[in-house]
This record gives C-alpha cells, structure tokens and sequence, in this order.
C-alpha cells in the first residue's frame, strides 16, 4: 500500500511530503519503504503570509490561509508523487498534518484547544486521492494535548531489537520519543521538550535584516557565547517545569517571544547578535537535556537518534551531544529515514491506521482519556484504490 504524508511544521520552511510504501496489516508486522521524499520551500510571500496570519488572527487572512496551504499541500502530494514514478491512483490515502496556527493545552478545569489548517478538501480535489486529516482533534476531544503525535508511528517504524532509543525531534518545536526494544511489554512514552528552532530562526532573521530565515549549518551562534545568566533565566520558564504530558507551540515560544526578548536586552552589533544566538541554542540543547535528565534517563537509553531541521545545525547537535554524553546522539538518517522526512512520514501511517480502524494515539503522551482513532477522511475525486 503506498501513502502519502504532508506536514508543514512550526518552523515554517515549507511542505514537506512522503511517500510511504508500507506491507502488511498489522503494526508489529509491518514493513516500510521510503519511496520518495520532496520538500517544497516556502518562498518569502507565502512564509510571511503564514506568520502574519497566524500572529493577527484575523478571521478573513485565517480562511484565506486555510485555503492556500489545501492547494500549496496538493502541490506536495503531486510533487512526491512525481517523485515516486507513481500515479496518483495508485496512492491509498493521503495523511496530512496541516499547519498548526494555535495550539492550547488542557488546564486544569478546561479542554484543550487546537487549530490546523490546509483545507483537505481541497488536497482530495486536487490529488484525487482521499485524504485523513485533522488528526490532533480526536485526541484533544479526549481530554489529550492532542501532541505529541507521532509516538505511535516513531514505535512502528523504529523500535530496535535489544535497544531502548529516544527519538528527538527538534524542528520548530522539540518533543522526544521512548521507544522501548521492539517486542517489550514497556509502554513508548513521550512529551514536548520545549523550543526547538523557532526561536532560533526568528532570532537569526533578525540579526540579519531578514536575509536568513535559520541559522545556516550554525554559523551565527558558533560565532558568539553562551551567555550563561540568560540562559539561567530563560530556563526559568514556567513551562520547563511542568510534568508530561505536555505539548507547546509558536503561541509560547515564538517571534513574539524572541522579540520581547530582543527589546530587554537589546543587542547592537554582530558580537552581541552572535551571543543572543549562541544562547538560544544553548536553550534548545539544555532544555532537551534537562528533560532527558528528569523524564527519559532513568528509563535507560541506548542511543539517541534526532530529527527535524535542528538535526542539520552542527552548532546544536553538538552542545545537544556534549549535554547528553555518554549516550550516543546521531541523525535519524542512520536508520533510513531522511531526519527531515520522519513527521512527514509518522503521518502517512497514522492516515494508514485511520483506514484499519486502529487507534493511533499514545494516552500516555497525550493525557487522553483512552486510544482513538485519529483523522477524518475526505473522499477523493475518484473511487479510491489500495
């Protein structure tokens, strides 16, 4: 069976698509297959569009975006498509995550909220192919965050034999995976960490005068210093304190975050802008480690595999793994899945559960009040196959 999964994350860099070609019924039985993966980046005017509408919320720019990210979604899912050699009718279903705009967790005495656009009506119109989204509702009805989603897959498609491995995802946002060896009794388990890049990347734009949308291969921040005062008090975020289940977003880390932060302590040169960068890195990397120390460590790891554009920041990856040694931190690649595919790809098996019937969520990463089945389906524009 061959699926497609489209995500556009918290950092806003693009669409990416996969295409999944997946064999067997039965999740413990399943083999996988990455047939194709394309990235479609946004370009300045829809980058922008996206943050301004998500920072307005304005009704009329919601709607509009609503609709644009269905067709800039249908352009992935042709795109990986092409990719493959593979016709559209010869794709079961598509699964896409869309693009979370706001994003609030269960307090205490008051559901959870959470809003994902791309409209996929129109994805199923373009493509022809039905498409499962809205995938965090369910969950959030539930009692759940809602997030993190992608334990269940991250446990299908990289479980180990004999090997107990974290699954970091730091993209916009960071959130880890458990994994238990394949085959354990032991339940995955997993939380949002906290600020992955997107305060990174907010703060690199900045700096630039908007010529770098991310801190390219981490040049800026290994150019300055880690303040260690600010990143004390960065830290001392209430979030950092609360127990799993958690999830966040751009709403608590985001460009308003960085720019409250850059008018108190008002940066004025490259040095300065360096250092600012340096630190918030740092902030990713201890964060990460923090949680690891309170929440993952003591269930034992035997290595740990990050994915997501943080894996691409030399910078990052190694105060992450000075942070976290002796425990072996690599890139996701090594066990064949491109690091910037595997959200992409977590969402073309949960379109695959949806069409089995299986719950796909994880209540212990989420808070929900049992499993569900995630995801509701648009019907393509032609009797689907596969």
């Amino acid at each position: 069976m061959n699926l497609i999964g489209l995500m556009s994350g918290t950092s806003l860099d693009g669409v990416d698509a996969v295409l999944l070609e997946l064999e067997g019924s039965e999740p413990a039985a399943l083999t996988w297959r990455l047939r194709a993966f394309v990235t479609i980046p946004y370009g300045e005017e829809r980058r922008s569009g996206i943050a301004q509408a998500i920072e307005s919320g304005d009704a009329s720019s919601l709607c509009r975006l609503h609709a644009d990210l269905g067709e800039w979604l249908a352009e992935g899912a042709l795109a990986v498509c092409a990719a493959a050699r593979l016709k559209p009718e010869e794709v079961a279903a598509i699964g896409s995550h869309g693009q979370t705009v706001w994003h609030e967790p269960p307090t205490a005495g008051r559901r959870g909220a959470t809003l994902q656009l791309g409209d996929p009506a129109t994805i199923a119109e373009r493509s022809g192919v039905r498409v499962i989204a809205d995938f965090r509702a369910r969950d959030v009805a539930a009692g759940g965050h809602g997030a993190p989603l992608v334990p269940w897959a991250d446990s299908v498609l990289f479980a180990g034999h004999g090997r107990r491995r974290a699954i970091q995802n730091i993209g916009g946002m960071a959130n880890v995976t458990w994994l238990p060896p394949r085959g354990s009794d032991l339940p995955v388990f997993a939380f949002d960490t906290g600020p992955g890049v997107a305060l990174v990347d907010a703060a690199a734009a900045r700096a630039t005068g908007g010529r770098m949308h991310y801190d390219e291969e981490g040049r800026l921040a290994a150019a300055g210093r880690v303040r260690e005062d600010l990143l004390l008090e960065l830290l001392a975020h209430p979030f950092f304190q609360l127990e799993p289940p958690r999830s966040t977003g751009r709403e608590t880390f985001g460009t308003p975050f960085v720019r409250r932060l850059i008018e108190r302590v008002a940066p004025n040169g490259e040095g300065q802008w360096a250092d600012l960068l340096a630190t918030l890195t740092a902030l990713t990397a201890r964060s990460v480690a923090d949680a690891y120390r309170r929440w993952v460590l003591p269930h034992g790891v035997d290595e740990i595999y990050v994915a997501g554009g943080g894996a691409r920041n030399p910078t990052l990856m190694g105060m992450l793994a000075a942070e976290l040694a002796p425990v072996p931190v690599r890139r996701l690649d090594e066990l064949g899945m491109d690091s910037d595919a595997r959200e992409a790809a977590a969402f073309a098996l949960l379109a695959w559960a949806h069409l089995l019937g299986l719950p796909a969520n994880v209540p212990a990463a989420t808070g929900a009040a049992g499993p569900r089945i995630l995801g509701s389906l648009s019907p393509g524009a032609a009797p689907p196959r596969g």
